[in-house]
């Protein structure tokens, strides 16, 4: 009783965010130990104890578990659980390999642009590796510095290039790279 009493603390108070939430759902759920509490179910307990949805608590629990899949390669982490959601429907070693190829892009981490990343990622029949990690050493250095560019122009508020500029070039890029011959 004292471990569920210790993991429904860190539930509790939620200080913890989301994913000491994730981890401690995930060890009552795989212990069961709601059946401490005479619950029949997982589900019963979430619903009764914490007003919880299954779904949500899932949601918690394989995000929980992604983090814990990604924490040894970098430092840079999804920071929420809506950031986690596209990597959790994919194995461990593509969660891995497509969060390197998503933070090397330089995006802002942002739910959408993971979620539009690992779409395209994970579309049609080329992998990963053929469509994102097949690129030369100078093309992904033009593409670097191209970002690094529109960084600056971000934090300069668009004084000395102006958005539209930047959309108008894209699109050009857009469409000499989407050009038959």
């Amino acid at each position: 009783m004292n471990r569920l009493s210790h993991l429904e603390s860190i539930i509790e108070s939620a200080r913890g965010g989301f994913y000491q939430i994730g981890k401690a759902l995930g060890e009552v759920c795989d212990n069961r130990l709601y059946r401490q509490l005479f619950f029949n179910s997982f589900d019963t307990y979430l619903k009764n104890r914490w007003d919880m949805a299954r779904s949500q608590a899932y949601r918690l629990i394989e995000a929980a578990r992604v983090i814990d899949n990604l924490s040894p390669i970098g430092d840079t982490l999804p920071e929420n659980e809506a950031q986690l959601r596209p990597l959790t429907q994919l194995a461990p070693m593509d969660q891995r390999r497509i969060w390197q190829a998503f933070l090397s892009t330089g995006l802002e981490l942002k739910a959408c642009n993971i979620r539009r990343f690992v779409a395209e990622a994970t579309s049609g029949p080329k992998a990963v590796n053929n469509r994102i990690e097949l690129i030369s050493a100078g093309y992904k250095q033009a593409v670097m510095a191209m970002l690094a560019q529109i960084r600056l122009a971000r934090q300069d508020g668009w004084v000395n290039t102006s958005r539209e500029a930047g959309i108008f070039w894209l699109r050009i890029m857009k469409d000499k790279i989407c050009e038959k011959g």
